[in-house]
């Protein structure tokens, strides 16, 4: 009679990140405050044990159920019992045991799985069998784990036994991969011990990708008389761990385990090219794409070993001490960070004719007054290299403690800005010889990139313990904000008492500079409208279209820069804060002519106080007059007193652009200018209304070129905008 078929599920791992480390440890691994070890098991982080003690995926259980403490990966680990049938049945908890973590060299988990068996009476009915399923999809929450195809192989034990493997998601044939191979022993004398090539014992790799497998046996060959082979076995196992021994056919253990090796990666990102937030945090450290599957792991660098996951967690390697063979004989090791150098014995000289360092024996032919010329020299110039060694130590010193004291660990990791050193800078600015002005926080500079791009290279604020997080925050905000009408942040340097900001150059200088002191230059209507708009894009992309909302708090002519092409960009974002709900400034800060008044009153500082500020601009544009601030006098007072009387700003317009044509342009522009102005917040339009309505009464001011006459504003909306074409 043919044994009912039997179906053997072979579930099996993959390995989690590396480490974030434990306070004041020279090589740290545990997170600080967790447990570090279980059953003589390191736990690096990223693994952990216990909440808030491991990243996403990379849990560990420390279990004593059995009375002996020992490492499980969480999570309900099961395998399939498809009864007599061949069918799915129910589901057995089972536990998987974790023999070893490993971050470096290689990102790996080594745990222990039970061999699968299915065993046969003489008659060659099946009598016992454990399908040795495992499953630990669900002990990731991040699928961190892959079966490894270069540390693992499949061993299938028996005779008459054809079993094949399927694995992965459901594809042509139920499954995206098959592999198998066949065992077979015409007599007990077939099978040898070491021998594993089709009698009684056959072996096969593992494609890479793998999260589980499933084993099903051919129901083909009958399994009677088989008294030397009664079981049938499958497991996969390190490669190099097992070794085929002919009487594991009659007596291998039923509750035989087997270490297995599963990779692990970091699959928050595909690869590291697509990292936004890398987990490689120590200094030193540096990325790798998985070699099985999406994802990436962290190395330390050449030079540096330890845990590339926490602070400070890849330290020197003293090649000196770890390796005997580091330098030549008759020469002298000394370690340098990452690396080490090698230097001739006393009596000994290098060998000129060597490729590598090679120390051979000084010559005894050597005049005395030779020996002390050679002597004096190279002691006056082991002092001078000495005092300057002390020197560059000095100079080093100072510099790395201001890129640290400016956020250097933070900002060196901001993807897309650039870091200048100090030496970088001066040969950018010609050590500060091309001198543009004043900024609000130190001197100008006008600077050439090595691809002869053109930038400017300004002071920032002074940065100290309590300044440092809004520092770095707000150079973050301003490298991620990339829009035409946006002064660009090229890059930083960060070695300086006062760290300096490098941006692009805006060749036509201010807003305030093109309105109230450059006579020379003409600012027809059209431009002046053309600059308004690019400033509300600019403006509007901050509010609504950066990833996290951004207030500017300090809109005004200076601020507003005018490229070679008079296109503006926003800039100087030292006042710029993410823009939180509720949240209040400490201070008042912006110039006075054009801070919202609600802001002076509550401290609330919102994207509406842009748009007040945006409304003096405009008066500004339209008038052609400064905005100086006086306890009862102002722009904004003056213009407010005049429109409320004649309901009309035509009395302060602008004389060069005040024609009878472009009237209604300025009406509009005065009425939106009052509406940014409005006292009540909500009453205010936002930047996208100002934007679009600038940008309708450029549209209508250029029909009226066509048609020779002006509709309303909202005569032109109606009739061009989409949303009203479609109803």
């Amino acid at each position: 009679m043919s044994p009912p078929k039997a179906t053997m599920l072979l579930l099996v791992l993959a390995t989690a990140l590396l480490v974030v480390a434990t306070a004041g440890a020279d090589n740290p691994t545990a997170k600080e405050g967790c447990q570090s070890s279980c059953g003589g098991v390191d736990i690096p982080y990223p693994f952990g044990i216990g909440a808030n003690c491991f990243r996403p995926g990379f849990e560990i259980l420390c279990d004593n159920s059995s009375g002996v403490y020992q490492p499980l990966l969480p999570g309900a680990t099961s395998r399939p019992d498809f009864g007599i049938f061949g069918f799915l049945e129910g589901w057995f908890e089972d536990q998987v045991r974790v023999l070893s973590l490993n971050v470096t060299p290689r990102a790996e988990i080594r745990v222990e799985t039970k061999v699968a068996y299915e065993c046969f009476d003489i008659l060659g009915n099946r009598t016992d069998d454990f399908p040795g399923g495992l499953n630990v999809s669900a002990t990731s929450t991040r699928d961190v784990y892959r079966i490894s195809n270069s540390r693992n192989e499949l061993y299938v034990l028996g005779c008459n036994t054809f079993i094949y493997t399927g694995s992965g998601e459901p594809a042509r044939n139920a499954k995206s991969y098959y592999g198998g191979c066949v065992a077979y022993c015409k007599d007990e004398a077939g099978p040898k011990d070491g021998a594993c090539e089709g009698i009684g014992c056959c072996h096969i790799d593992l494609p890479p990708g793998l999260t589980d497998t499933s084993m099903e046996l051919n129901q083909g060959w009958s399994h009677a008389d088989l008294d030397y082979s009664p079981c049938n076995f499958a497991f996969i196992v390190e490669k190099g761990r097992y070794s085929f021994k002919a009487a594991d056919l009659k007596h291998m253990p039923m509750n035989q385990t087997m270490p297995l090796v599963l990779d692990w990666a970091i699959r928050d990102s595909t690869s590291c090219s697509a990292i936004k937030e890398s987990a490689c945090v120590s200094v030193n450290s540096r990325c790798a794409d998985s070699e099985n599957g999406l994802g990436y792991v962290c190395h330390c660098s050449d030079g540096y070993e330890g845990n590339p996951y926490v602070q400070n967690g890849c330290q020197d390697i003293n090649e000196c001490q770890s390796d005997p063979a580091a330098c030549p004989k008759h020469s002298e090791c000394t370690n340098i960070a990452g690396s080490h150098t090698c230097k001739c014995s006393k009596g000994y000289t290098r060998e000129d004719d060597s490729n590598t360092l090679s120390c051979v024996a000084k010559s005894s032919k050597f005049p005395l007054a030779a020996k002390l010329t050679v002597g004096i020299v190279l002691g006056l110039s082991l002092v001078v290299i000495a005092l300057l060694l002390v020197l560059v130590f000095f100079q080093k010193r100072q510099l790395d403690k201001s890129f640290e004291k400016n956020g250097g660990k933070v900002l060196q990791n901001v993807k897309g800005l650039t870091i200048f050193t100090k030496e970088g800078l001066k040969k950018i600015t010609r050590n500060n010889s091309d001198f543009l002005g004043n900024g609000a926080f130190g001197n100008v500079y006008k600077g050439t990139l090595p691809d002869d791009t053109i930038v400017a290279v300004k002071g920032s604020i002074v940065v100290n313990e309590e300044s440092r997080k809004d520092f770095t925050d707000e150079v973050e905000i301003q490298t991620n904000m990339i829009h035409k009408n946006i002064l660009r942040l090229v890059g930083c340097c960060l070695e300086v008492e006062v760290p300096m900001l490098v941006y692009e150059f805006a060749a036509n200088g201010s807003l305030q500079d093109i309105l109230h002191q450059k006579k020379n230059q003409e600012l027809p209507l059209d431009l002046r409208l053309d600059i308004a708009i690019g400033a509300a894009e600019g403006l509007k992309y901050m509010h609504s279209s950066t990833a996290q909302a951004i207030r500017h708090g300090d809109v005004k002519p200076d601020n507003i820069l005018l490229d070679e092409n008079l296109t503006p960009k926003i800039s100087d974002f030292g006042l710029s804060k993410l823009n939180i709900e509720g949240q209040f400034a400490k201070k008042v800060v912006g110039c006075m002519g054009y801070v919202d008044p609600v802001f002076l009153k509550t401290g609330l500082l919102t994207q509406k106080s842009d748009v007040y500020s945006f409304g003096a601009v405009l008066l500004e544009l339209i008038t052609g007059k400064k905005n100086v601030y006086g306890e009862n006098q102002s722009l904004i007072i003056d213009f407010c007193k005049v429109y409320e009387k004649e309901n009309s700003g035509r009395a302060m317009f602008d004389e060069e652009i005040a024609t009878e044509e472009d009237m209604f342009v300025l009406e509009e522009i005065s009425k939106l200018a009052i509406d940014c102005l409005c006292e009540d917040i909500e009453e205010r339009p936002d930047m996208t209304e100002v934007a679009e309505r600038l940008v309708m009464l450029r549209r209508d001011k250029k029909l009226k070129k066509t048609l020779g006459t002006y509709g309303s504003l909202e005569d032109i909306t109606m009739a061009t905008s989409p949303i009203q074409q479609r109803t």
